[in-house]
């Protein structure tokens, strides 16, 4: 992958590789920003001669190139693929690495949809699962033992109790097993962790959260080195047809230009939140690893370069809970993350509902903050409205 130069764009800084990655100007008409290619179908030179590999939309879309471009750079890889959403991402690249009778060890505070993807889809054509606390070494380590998976998946942080694994750790484990190491960096983002380089095989990002930012694009991503794995999850992405559309293609790429700046406002407002949270006595307990008490605090520090946006919070019971989240004005009442908005979530009922009464279950107690850019005087403002109606 290359930079608008043509040098290897992974030596230069991550704001620069953020803006300029996949984005040289347009050679008609010199325009700084490519053009949004909108066409289905690309003219032959001939039969079979293709430009620049062009034929047809769900094979390939320079405004898809160029974001996958972009999205490799920024995670320091080879190969980049962008999907219409983060689960057909995943689902890509489960079919790409796994056959029946396969198995995935997966941790067990993840996304519910990925939970639902493995137990109840890909469950059906024969691929194993089990959970285990990813955070916990010594219990990944025996999972492995009684028996090799094939994948070792993980979020970290994790959603939404912001548990921190160890990713290098991890991947040493995985990799003695010759298991293939996946790494959910969607709450981190690549702007504050870098999974391939501390050892992991495979990065899953929905592109729905942070990269994308505005919360107006839904889109997923695979990032990678290995190139027959790549090969294998680009013809799903061509045979299955679950591509990012050029306008998606294009809002992605836009918002992940501001990207490092969006962040840093991201995670120095989470801080001062989950600061606050912790000091107020209504709230039973705050799960944020910028904490100093948090279990993994010391552990994000050394492999992350910033907490993230993202606080969980719990209080009394869940019937407080419910009336928290019901509460507040500014963080407003809604599924996803990652906008420049804040978003309040009460994952027992809405994002993690597909693991009620599993081993993964979210504590009824428990609401997940999604912290925007908007002054934090003002969201620490509702935030304590809301608490004081409790």
């Amino acid at each position: 992958m290359s930079d608008t130069h043509g040098s290897d764009s992974r030596e230069r800084g991550f704001g620069t590789r953020a803006v300029h990655a996949g984005q040289s100007f347009d050679p008609t008409t010199g325009a700084v920003i490519p053009p949004v290619h909108f066409s289905t179908t690309y003219a032959q030179d001939g039969i079979g001669g293709l430009r620049q590999g062009y034929e047809y939309g769900r094979s390939g879309n320079p405004t898809r190139t160029a974001l996958e471009t972009q999205l490799a750079a920024l995670e320091g890889a080879q190969h980049a693929l962008s999907f219409s959403s983060g689960l057909a991402a995943e689902d890509a690249l489960l079919r790409a690495a796994l056959a029946p009778g396969d198995e995935v060890l997966l941790g067990n505070d993840v996304y519910g949809g990925t939970y639902r993807l493995l137990s109840r889809v890909l469950g059906g054509w024969g691929v194993k699962l089990r959970v285990v606390d990813m955070s916990d070494l010594d219990a990944v380590a025996a999972a492995i033992a009684e028996r090799a998976p094939q994948i070792v998946w993980v979020e970290t942080p994790s959603n939404p109790m912001l548990r921190i694994t160890d990713i290098a750790g991890l991947a040493r484990l995985g990799h003695d097993a010759g298991a293939l190491v996946v790494v959910d960096n969607t709450f981190a983002s690549p702007a504050l962790q870098q999974p391939l380089a501390l050892g992991a095989d495979v990065v899953v990002h929905s592109t729905t959260k942070y990269l994308g930012g505005h919360s107006d694009v839904v889109g997923g991503a695979l990032v990678l080195n290995d190139d027959a794995l790549y090969e294998k999850a680009k013809f799903l992405q061509f045979a299955v047809g679950a591509v990012s559309g050029p306008l998606d293609a294009w809002l992605t790429t836009r918002g992940i230009k501001t990207l490092e700046l969006r962040m840093r406002r991201h995670s120095e407002s989470a801080q001062r939140i989950a600061e606050h949270l912790s000091a107020d006595p209504r709230v039973a307990a705050v799960h944020y690893p910028g904490l100093p008490g948090h279990p993994g605090h010391a552990l994000a520090a050394s492999q992350m370069s910033g907490f993230g946006g993202i606080v969980s919070l719990e209080l009394a019971d869940a019937a407080a809970a419910r009336r928290f989240a019901e509460s507040t004005r500014l963080f407003q009442l809604a599924e996803s993350l990652g906008g420049v908005e804040s978003l309040m979530n009460y994952p027992d009922e809405m994002t993690h509902a597909s693991v009620r009464g599993t081993e993964l279950a979210v504590p009824e107690r428990l609401v997940r903050l999604s912290v925007g850019i908007e002054s934090v005087e003002d969201l620490l403002a509702d935030l304590d409205a809301a608490l004081a109606g409790l």
